[in-house]
């Protein structure tokens, strides 16, 4: 993991990969040292008299500097504190992974006018093992010192230097990170340095913002400012257009190298001992399935459930799987183990797979045009061809969470690692085929406008929401999960009664799904003379925002939206007592505008009910600027109108727009594959 702190926001090439090497004993304390020969600092500015802030960063010097041994990252500030809520600043904490190295303090002063005093003349650091994220199963192995700055007071200048090791033991010999400066840092000098040694020249590529200001001197390439100014992304854009202000560095030549690397480490784990007891699973596995999809669904099931998930970046770094064998022997492991396993699994039963890197935190956007890092992936999956397709396997979801020919999340760009070495695939832009939020309700109102009806809420959530739902929801068991939401629901302005709670989660779909029946009041619109109107729940859209780019923005910049797909489905049964004909409903809606569809249909039937369907799809995930202003010409005929209910007595009722059919909530499974919550024509396409 390559971090590298600049001006306010954290620099990094992040990855959720580890290793099994020994700490070495001695780099479990910090070191108190002078900088090395090869730090370089720029001189501190004076502070203005007008200076506004909690802090003015008089100077601060990011250097990383690469050798034989690997990667350092040297770090050092001079701030004046300006209010009372910056002395917090005085907390200082430094982070390291032993298994890389020693980290080394070499000043922490204060300077008060004309007094400089020693802080580590006063005080010491404690170094601490701190798990921060345990809850979430993550064993990092990373140390921190951390000391308070005793008799810190406002305008006093902080000033503190260090150096932290952050290559990682599995490739050593092997930089890669980035530099980068924030989008909206605080006033102040800033210097960014990338230096090495003879020999240890790498690959760089910069931004066109770096690159103008960029310059060389030796081993190396200096960045400084002096107030740099706020970088606002285009609105709406790309992330990839998100990528301002960062200097990459490499000594992979090419993704193929990355590929080709990664692919050694995870065939030595998968690698079984001949007496492995993985070799009598896979038999096992293969005698009780009939096909090579079953086997494989079978072993990624073993793993999902009998290897519980803890992240280890203990005694090592974060790129080296542990061997499938240990991974077995212990019952835990994270990606890189579980993924080995499942490696190790598929090749006994002569399945052919490959371990493919994919980053679950950020998009991809743009990786094609950036430096071959592994920084740039978090994670790791198994793709396994099995009958001329591709099956995508994660064996850290739970087992609910098949193998797919389309990955659970939808990512962009991926490395497939392959002895030979891989070059970035480029995977489809996901359309999705089921909506990945529903709402269904179905509102009894035949006793009357003035009674309680019967309603039946369903909501369905499928992805990471469905996921989450999915682990909050499954381990309660029934009668406490009912107990619990009715004791949160009866009585709120939705529920009146509750008589009954369903969850189940539909592996076929991958929907999780939670019903709610019971009794509550129905918020009907009083209109006079016997009329009523009801605002149906889910049946409006927000008008969708203009796409425009403002002047200093360039007109070839494509507008993006992330993926969606929603549904929301409403019955209501009618009043007893009201003839039919004078029920009547305001507009339909069928249009697609910025490449999104909005639809929206309602129906009145013979058997007394209203059945209203609405319906939302990004088909494209990235629209042109000429599109978008056509599409800017159509937006004020848009139709953000709520989905409206009326009856009046005295006069016939209105429907308004292209009718077509819509079943009701109780007809048809609308969480399962062929909702129609789009057109017809839409949906055979």
């Amino acid at each position: 993991m390559n971090r590298i702190r600049s001006a306010g926001r954290l620099m990094a090439a992040s990855v959720a990969f580890a290793a099994m090497e020994p700490a070495l004993a001695d780099n479990s304390e910090i070191a108190i040292e002078p900088a090395p020969g090869w730090v370089t600092t720029s001189e501190p500015l004076p502070v203005p008299e007008d200076v506004q802030g909690l802090v003015f960063y008089r100077s601060q010097d990011t250097i990383a500097h690469l050798t034989q041994e690997g990667h350092y990252s040297y770090q050092s500030q001079v701030i004046r504190i300006l209010q009372p809520q910056a002395l917090q600043a005085g907390n200082i904490a430094i982070s390291w992974n032993p298994a890389a190295g020693r980290a080394v303090v070499h000043s922490l002063k204060i300077r008060r006018g004309p007094r400089e005093i020693d802080v580590l003349g006063q005080t010491s650091f404690e170094i601490l093992r701190r798990e921060d994220q345990l809850e979430q199963a993550m064993l990092t192995g990373t140390l921190t010192a951390v000391l308070q700055v005793p008799d810190l007071r406002v305008g006093d200048d902080l000033e503190i230097a260090y150096t932290v090791p952050l290559h990682d033991p599995t490739l050593r010999d092997i930089s890669h990170g980035v530099l980068f400066l924030g989008d909206a840092p605080p006033p102040g000098r800033f210097s960014l340095r990338l230096s090495w040694e003879d020999g240890q020249e790498p690959q760089v590529r910069m931004t066109e913002d770096f690159g103008a200001v960029a310059s060389r001197t030796g081993n190396a390439i200096s960045l400084d400012f002096e107030n740099p100014g706020i970088v606002t992304p285009p609105r709406n854009a790309p992330p990839r257009y998100s990528w301002t202000r960062i200097l990459e560095f490499s000594d992979f030549d090419n993704w193929e190298a990355v590929s080709g690397r990664f692919h050694a480490l995870y065939a030595d784990a998968a690698t079984l001992a001949q007496d492995s007891p993985l070799r009598e699973e896979a038999a096992i596995i293969a005698e009780s399935h009939d096909s090579d999809l079953d086997r494989a669904q079978a072993a990624l099931e073993l793993v999902q459930q009998q290897i519980r998930y803890i992240y280890i970046g203990l005694n090592g770094g974060n790129y080296t799987p542990a061997s499938a064998d240990e991974t077995w022997t212990r019952r835990y492991g994270d990606c890189k183990g579980k993924t080995a396993l499942l490696l190790a699994l598929l090749d006994a039963m002569g399945i052919e797979a490959q371990g493919v890197l994919v980053n679950n935190s950020v998009p991809t956007d743009g990786l094609d045009t950036k430096l071959p890092n592994p920084g740039h992936f978090d994670h790791i999956i198994v793709r396994a061809k099995i009958g001329g397709k591709d099956y995508f396997l994660d064996g850290t979801l739970p087992a609910v969470i098949d193998g797919r020919t389309d990955p659970f999340l939808p990512y962009q760009w991926v490395l497939p690692l392959t002895e030979a070495g891989s070059g970035l695939e480029r995977l489809p832009d996901r359309v999705f085929d089921l909506p990945q939020e529903m709402g269904l309700i179905e509102i009894d109102a035949r006793a009357g406008f003035d009674a309680p009806a019967r309603r039946v809420s369903t909501t369905m959530a499928r992805g990471i929401a469905g996921l989450q739902q999915y682990l909050q929801l499954s381990g309660v068991p029934a009668n406490q999960l009912e107990a619990a939401l009715r004791s949160r629901l009866e009585g709120s302005a939705e529920w009146d009664t509750i008589e009954s709670i369903a969850y189940r989660f539909d592996k076929r779909t991958q929907a999780s799904i939670l019903t709610i029946t019971g009794t509550g009041p129905v918020d009907w619109d009083e209109e006079g003379g016997g009329a009523y109107d009801l605002i149906l729940p889910g049946g409006g859209f927000y008008p969708p925002e203009r796409r425009q780019r403002s002047d200093g923005e360039s007109g070839d910049i494509p507008f993006y939206q992330n993926p969606i797909y929603t549904c929301y489905a409403t019955t209501v049964r009618l009043p007893g007592g009201t003839d039919l004909k004078n029920w009547g409903f305001n507009s339909t809606i069928d249009t697609l505008i910025y490449g999104r569809n909005f639809y929206r249909m309602m129906e009145l039937r013979d058997d007394r009910t209203l059945r209203m369907v609405r319906g939302s799809r990004v088909e494209q995930q990235e629209i042109s600027v000429q599109k978008a202003e056509r599409d800017n010409g159509r937006l004020a005929n848009f139709d953000n109108s709520m989905a409206v209910l009326s009856y009046d007595p005295s006069g016939m009722g209105t429907r308004y727009g292209r009718l077509r059919q819509v079943p009701a909530t109780y007809e048809i499974d609308w969480t399962g594959e062929n909702p129609p919550c789009l057109p017809p024509d839409v949906l055979a396409g």
